[in-house]
C-alpha cells in the first residue's frame, strides 16, 4: 500500500468505508456515483470485501487466475504479493489484476458481490497494484 501502510491498515480502511456506506445514506449515493460512473482520470482498484467468506475467496482466486490476462504468480510463495498468505489478500490481488487488465469497468469488480472498488492504492511493499 502507498505511504508505507500495511495490509492490516488497508483492511481497517475498507471496514471503515463499508461501515460509513452502510450507515450513511448520503455517502451511499456518493459512493454509487463514484463506483457506477467513475470520475474522469481517477484511478480505481478492486479488492475483496473483508466480510467475504473463504470459500467465495477461493472461487474468485480460481476464476481470476484461470484468465489468460491474469498472472497470479505474484502471490505464489516468494512472489511480491505472497504475504500476507491469506485468502483475502490473494483474492484481492487476483481481483485487481483481472479488473485492471480488462479496463477497470465497475461490473468487472462485482465478483458475486464480493468486490469493492477503492480509490486508495492498495499497493504495499513490492506488491504493486
Amino acid at each position: 500500500m502507498a505511504n508505507g501502510a500495511t495490509p492490516a491498515l488497508l483492511s481497517m480502511r475498507i471496514a471503515a468505508v463499508l461501515l460509513l456506506l452502510s450507515t450513511t445514506p448520503v455517502l451511499q449515493g456518493v459512493m454509487q456515483v463514484v463506483v457506477g460512473q467513475g470520475l474522469p482520470g481517477q484511478m480505481t482498484w478492486c479488492v475483496a470485501k473483508p466480510s467475504t467468506v473463504d470459500s467465495d475467496l477461493i472461487n474468485i482466486i480460481e476464476f481470476a487466475c484461470s484468465q489468460p490476462e491474469v498472472n497470479c504468480s505474484v502471490f505464489k510463495p516468494g512472489g511480491p504479493c505472497s504475504l500476507p498468505d491469506t485468502y483475502i489478500n490473494h483474492a484481492s490481488v487476483a481481483m485487481n489484476l483481472y479488473y485492471q487488465a480488462n479496463g477497470r469497468h465497475p461490473h468487472l469488480c462485482y465478483f458475486g458481490g464480493a468486490g469493492l472498488i477503492v480509490i486508495d492504492d492498495p499497493s504495499y511493499g513490492s506488491c504493486k497494484a
